[in-house]
């Protein structure tokens, strides 16, 4: 499991648009939000680079936690 962290997700509206951008790359992708601690764990058979920028192309900065 591949933790980031995600500065601008402040809301539930940005936990959907992080979610929707992992899952667009690896529909099975088992994602986890944590919206206080602005961060997402995520199981995916991606690399961490693709997940970076799927997660940068949906309008969040990302970096591995």
């Amino acid at each position: 499991m591949i933790r980031f962290e995600i500065p601008g997700m402040t809301c539930g509206g940005c936990a959907r648009s992080v979610t929707t951008a992992i899952q667009g790359i690896d529909a099975q992708a088992k994602v986890e939000i944590d919206i206080p601690g602005k961060s997402v764990c995520v199981e995916s058979r991606a690399d961490r680079n693709s997940l970076i920028e799927a997660i940068r192309e949906a309008g969040y900065e990302a970096r591995t936690a």
